[in-house]
This record gives structure tokens, sequence and C-alpha cells, in this order.
């Protein structure tokens, strides 16, 4: 049986020490990479096209990421639609990295958010769902923050069947079948307005992927050995299976606050 101080370790390694050495690699690459670099384990463009299309932004409008990494994503949606992102998430290491690559501000928050209610017009929350502990308490905190019949945007991993998954999970997830997130949008006041699949959209482009993979070499070469790399890699490599096996996939939502 794993441990809670056994997941806590992983999901720190994987997305606040990680994020860090994310960041001195990617300062050192043409701000026009940056994006894609700070892209690595979110949704695709085309995924991300799909959200921004769903949501309908208009400039200036303020934009939440809920547990928003290094802020890419954030960047891309400020780029492609004149937004104007806040980034939450419960890692230091992530808040400091989407300061200093592109200058966003960042609050470190998990559940509890430190944002008055009804201040946020729109946002997304991308691949979170599954690694917070309290789920409808996550999704009531997004639609208190929410101004009324705002739009929001999830990519959710969901589990294709109930019961165990055959394959082992990353440590500290927890993914919902398709009916039990239903429910949860439900409880937490949110109505599903259209719905997709992750894994319709082409996968990332070649010059995302060049980047990426850029970053990933250089990340291996600086910090291979150590073993928070590895416990990394190794939660990286669970999900890339279970996506692989159809164990798992990643809807996409477009809901409203009602």
């Amino acid at each position: 049986m794993t441990s809670s101080s056994d997941a806590t370790d992983s999901m720190d390694a994987e997305f606040d020490t990680v994020a860090a050495w994310t960041a001195d690699v990617v300062r050192g690459l043409d701000p026009a990479q940056r994006i894609p670099a700070g892209c690595r384990g979110s949704g695709s463009p085309g995924a991300l096209h799909w959200l921004l299309d769903h949501l309908a932004p208009e400039p200036g409008q303020v934009f939440l990421d809920c547990g928003a990494g290094v802020g890419g994503p954030a960047a891309f949606a400020a780029r492609e639609s004149g937004v104007r992102p806040v980034l939450t998430d419960p890692e230091p290491g992530a808040c400091r990295a989407a300061r200093s690559l592109f200058d966003l501000p960042a609050l470190q928050a998990g559940t509890q958010l430190p944002i008055a209610g009804g201040a946020v017009d729109l946002g997304w929350s991308l691949g979170v769902l599954c690694t917070v502990d309290d789920q409808p308490a996550y999704l009531a905190e997004i639609r208190r923050v929410l101004r009324a019949q705002a739009r929001f945007g999830l990519i959710v991993y969901c589990a294709a069947h109930p019961g165990p998954l055959r394959l082992e999970s990353p440590q500290g997830n927890d993914f919902p079948t398709v009916e039990a997130l239903d429910a949860l949008l439900e409880g937490a006041s949110l109505r599903v307005l259209s719905s997709g699949w992750t894994d319709h959209f082409a996968a990332f482009p070649a010059d995302w992927e060049e980047v990426m993979a850029t970053v990933q070499t250089e990340l291996e070469r600086r910090h291979g050995d150590d073993p928070r790399w590895r416990t990394a890699e190794e939660q990286s490599g669970r999900m890339g299976a279970l996506l692989d096996a159809g164990e798992v996939r990643g809807r996409m939502l477009v809901v409203e606050a009602s």
C-alpha cells in the first residue's frame, strides 16, 4: 500500500521540483519557444484551441488557470485571445516558474483560492482534478470564484471503468469515471455545455515536439541521476501507460456556472 507521505513526495517531485528545473532550462530558450516548453504535460494546441473556441473569451477578461503549473497554457490563452490570466498552483516552484518565464501573476493555493467570489470571468483547469484529495470541494471553490453564467474549461482524466484500474496509477491520483464526474459537476452547480476527448485531436505539432524534446534532453542531462527526477519520470510513465492502454482518457469539458 502506498502511504500518503509517499504520494506527496512523488507529486512534489513531479509538480514542484521538476517545475523549478524546467524553468531553469526554458529561460535559455528563445521567447517564442517558451509556450510550447511550458505546455509539457498539458493539452495539445488542438485541445487548447477547442477549449478557447467554446469558452469564447474576450480581450481583457480575467482568466483563471487553476493548477497552472509553469504557466504555458495560460500564456497561450493570453496570446491567442488577449485575456488577463491569474494563475494558482499549490506548488511554490511552479508559481515561481510561471512568474519568471511568462511574467504572469501566480498565487500559491490549493483547494481554497485567495480570490473573491464572482471575480473571475472564465478560465480552465487542465488535468488537475484527479490529483486533488477533495474533488467536490475543489469544484465548489471554482464555482464560488466564477461570476454567474461564466464559462470554465476542464480537462479531466477519467477512468474507463469502475473499480481498480488494470495498470498501476501515478501516486496521488484518483480518476473519476465519466458518470462520477458528471455527478461531481452537478453537485458543484456547473452545467456541461460542451464535451470531447483529448485523443480526438492530433498530437503536438512537430515544432512543439522539437522544443519539448530539447527540454526533456536537457533536464535528463542535468538531473538524470537525481532520485527526484527518476520519481517524476516514473509518475509520467505510469500515466502514459494508462492512456496508451485506454484505462484512462482525457475528457474535455466547458461548463457554465449555473
